[in-house]
């Protein structure tokens, strides 16, 4: 079993390694997780451009010291010429995946972290933004190696992403994708980062790089306008949480897909599993992801447009009727109606204070848009294809609606102390992946890296792929498969031990009679855990 590593004075975790690095050099340098995670966003947006990037969104959930738990919804809304009669004028039946008409939304993170590092001055964060950004900046300015998980990728509809406006000559070299090891500048994207942390975060939206994004986006034919920029604000949000034995467990509401992981969980915890890694931990698993995923997708749209209040989901007393639904002998026939997809990056990080960060910020698609802003080097998100163009869907395309997201932070509080961060990446799959890395270490005593590192299953559609089927990796029990089919899971073997599509994972559990903190990051990423 892999040994998980320890730290005494403050730990992060992280899918890219130079990312973990800046988040290490700011606690070092006296700074607090926040100002860590923010080191980290921005390093990230860089060396791991097909996971996110500042043109991108965000979702931070931070505990403090003293117990509370806040949200920050840093996701940018439907631009004010991203009308449904828009795309059907152009004959289109749904919003493109690439291209110009992908660039639907606002991009939020930045503004996230301006209101993240708000909150970290509160608290008595002092560390100057030249110094938070400078890891980024020094990286997208004399370059970084392609990692080795962009170069593994392949990303869906390659022809229409290489096709966009800009992405080849930021993104290709030759005609063809960088080769893994090969060093990558990306001059404008530094210029663009040395001008926020002289202007400061707010200059991305009314300053003169928001005039230059709000510039190319017209030139490009995209819905968003400077005025949706100088618009746009970030929100601080209540989480979700539900009682779970002998911890609280926190999630993010609406417009993400949180609500969906504490059902999990909840459900979970009620069909009374004994024993992990059996084919009733991976059918109880897999038949509560449907039942959340059918209340999910009924209930999550833009916070603001919500119809009923998915705190009434959370209820002990709804929980065990979804659990009473559950049958453990026979898998149920119950569809996926809207699969997420996505790329992302989760990050943790928790300092010697105890104040704790879980974060996750994306662009959606691999390389989100494609569409690469000239004057600043900035890659736009495409996460706005998530919206449907039917006026009655539960998510429709409207100017300033939020889109639905799969992007999911999480904490958890035990009544002994410990605080745990922890999350993934993988569209539909971070829900399930939350449920798989925490029941193995909060209900049959893993320790992180052994839960993170565990073989991991999927059910439903991601990634581009047709079948809806339950994706194991190998390493799992063969009896135990042949188990899972005779109930009736149709089992999907990926035929690899370590799939990116499983989600890149990390988790971080502070305990606090003594301060340690135990800190892992996925094998199946680029990254890991560092910290003091």
């Amino acid at each position: 079993m892999p040994e998980t590593p320890v730290f005494s004075h403050g730990a992060v975790a992280a899918p890219h390694h130079r990312a973990a690095q800046a988040g290490q050099t700011v606690l070092a340098q006296g700074g607090n997780a926040i100002e860590a995670m923010t080191a980290m966003a921005a390093t990230i947006a860089v060396v791991y451009p097909h996971m996110n990037g500042i043109g991108g969104d965000g979702f931070w959930l931070v505990r403090e010291k003293g117990g509370r738990v806040r949200g920050i919804e840093a996701c940018g809304p439907a631009g004010a010429l991203a009308t449904r009669a828009r795309y059907r004028e152009r004959e289109l039946d749904a919003i493109p995946s690439r291209g110009p008409d992908a660039c639907v939304t606002v991009a939020g993170a930045v503004g996230g972290w301006r209101l993240a590092l708000e909150l970290s001055r509160a608290l008595g964060g002092r560390l100057p933004l030249e110094t938070l950004l400078a890891d980024a900046i020094r990286h997208a300015r004399e370059g970084c190696p392609v990692s080795p998980s962009e170069g593994r990728y392949v990303p869906k509809e390659l022809d229409t992403l290489h096709d966009a406006p800009n992405f080849s000559a930021t993104f290709l070299k030759a005609g063809k994708p960088w080769p893994v090891g090969d060093v990558r500048r990306l001059p404008a994207l530094a210029a663009t980062l040395e001008q926020l942390a002289h202007a400061g975060l707010d200059d991305f939206y009314r300053g003169d790089v928001g005039r230059e994004i709000a510039a190319d986006l017209e030139r490009l034919g995209a819905p968003v306008t400077r005025a949706d920029l100088k618009a746009y604000q970030p929100r601080e949000r209540a989480p979700l949480s539900i009682r779970r034995r002998d911890a609280t467990l926190y999630n993010f509401p609406p417009p993400t897909q949180g609500l969906a992981a504490l059902l999990i969980l909840g459900i979970v915890d009620r069909l009374d599993i004994r024993q992990a890694e059996t084919t009733a931990h991976y059918h109880g698993l897999i038949e509560a992801t449907k039942r959340a995923f059918a209340i999910r997708d009924r209930v999550v749209t833009d916070h603001d447009r919500l119809t009923s209040d998915p705190a009434t989901y959370l209820t002990p007393e709804s929980l065990a009727r979804e659990a009473a639904q559950v049958d453990m002998a026979r898998a149920a026939a119950i569809p996926l109606r809207n699969p997420g997809e996505g790329d992302t990056v989760w990050m943790g990080a928790i300092d010697a204070d105890g104040l704790a960060v879980s974060y996750i910020q994306s662009i959606y698609w691999e390389y989100g848009s494609g569409c690469v802003l000239p004057k600043t080097g900035i890659h736009w998100q495409n996460r706005g294809t998530s919206f449907s163009l039917d006026a009655d869907a539960v998510n429709p395309l409207e100017p300033g609606r939020r889109p639905f997201h799969t992007l999911i932070p999480a904490l958890a509080c035990f009544d002994d102390g410990r605080v745990m961060a922890y999350g993934s990446m993988g569209g539909d799959g971070q829900p399930q992946f939350q449920a798989q890395i925490f029941t193995r270490y909060a209900d049959y005593g893993r320790g992180p890296a052994d839960a993170v590192d565990a073989p991991r299953l999927l059910y439903g559609r991601t990634w581009g792929a047709e079948s809806l089927t339950v994706k194991v990796e190998d390493r799992f029990d063969p009896a135990c498969i042949r188990a899972l089919e005779r109930m009736g899971h149709r089992i999907e073997e990926l035929g690899g031990a370590y799939i990116d599509s499983l989600g890149h994972a990390g988790m971080l559990v502070r305990y606090a009679r003594n301060g340690r903190i135990e800190a892992t990051h996925d094998p199946r990423s680029d990254g890991g855990a560092l910290g003091l």
